[in-house]
């Protein structure tokens, strides 16, 4: 049955409302999970916040008042991994979607990466994910709702060289995302990942005009994105209007590769 429309005091619709929905997002101490962050919470939902950095969480938790909590957890260390959904939970009774936003990179040509960036890109960027997504659906099976929603990258779409290890942890989760999102259909999740391509960040402000121009070649829009585009397309995702959309790969790159 399609979710009944919000109104508004003014016999106005309301969409993409999530009051009273708990959502969890990884690397919220970073310029996208920040954005997320801000506007799930202004949609009405409960945000738990997490990354290994405790300072720029609590900062923004604290911005944004009351219906924030902060979580450190690195995702480097499995233990953390593996405890932040009970974590979550016992303090906040449930989780209804869960971003898996964290991610890094250890770029290197391939004939020369070692092993050790091979595996702390997939075990941050996939593995993390995949063992969130697991614990948090058992919750969300019970309540026949449920949100997942993973960032992946342009590049797990194209391939980048020099990025071996990130775009197969990035195409590794588009995958992933679509044999989860045939599992649990029947039980009221939806799971999709979003594909962002060259987004204002602190990483591409320290880049320089020439640079900056040479990206902008391949773009057809001719701009970088914003981090608010990725989130506008995350609170979507996890709303009611959404309820029909499972096992999709959103790309966000301004017409850079088109699907």
């Amino acid at each position: 049955m399609p979710p009944k429309n919000k109104i508004n005091k003014k016999g106005l619709n309301i969409m993409f409302r999530l009051d009273g929905k708990v959502a969890l997002i990884t690397g919220a101490a970073g310029g996208i999970g920040e954005k997320i962050a801000r506007t799930l919470h202004a949609q009405g939902a409960i945000v738990a916040l997490t990354d290994m950095r405790a300072e720029p969480m609590e900062k923004l938790a604290q911005e944004l008042g009351s219906n924030a909590h902060v979580f450190v957890a690195n995702l480097t260390n499995s233990d953390d991994v593996n405890n932040l959904v009970k974590e979550v939970e016992a303090k906040l009774e449930k989780i209804d979607i869960l971003v898996n936003n964290a991610g890094l990179t250890r770029d290197n040509l391939f004939m020369r990466m070692s092993d050790e960036e091979w595996q702390l890109v997939l075990d941050v960027n996939l593995t993390a994910g995949f063992k969130l997504a697991r614990a948090a659906i058992r919750g969300m099976m019970k309540r026949r709702f449920g949100r997942i929603i993973g960032m992946a990258s342009v590049v797990g779409v194209m391939g980048n060289a020099g990025q071996a290890n990130y775009s197969a942890s990035k195409a590794g989760m588009i995958g992933m995302n679509k044999c989860l999102a045939q599992e649990v259909a029947s039980r009221g999740i939806t799971v999709n990942s979003i594909a962002p391509g060259f987004i204002r960040t602190p990483m591409t402000d320290v880049l320089t005009e020439e640079q900056k121009t040479a990206l902008l070649t391949r773009v057809p829009m001719g701009a970088l994105g914003e981090s608010q585009d990725i989130a506008n397309v995350v609170a979507f995702l996890a709303s009611d209007e959404a309820n029909y959309i499972t096992g999709q790969t959103i790309n966000i790159n301004g017409g850079m590769i088109m699907i």
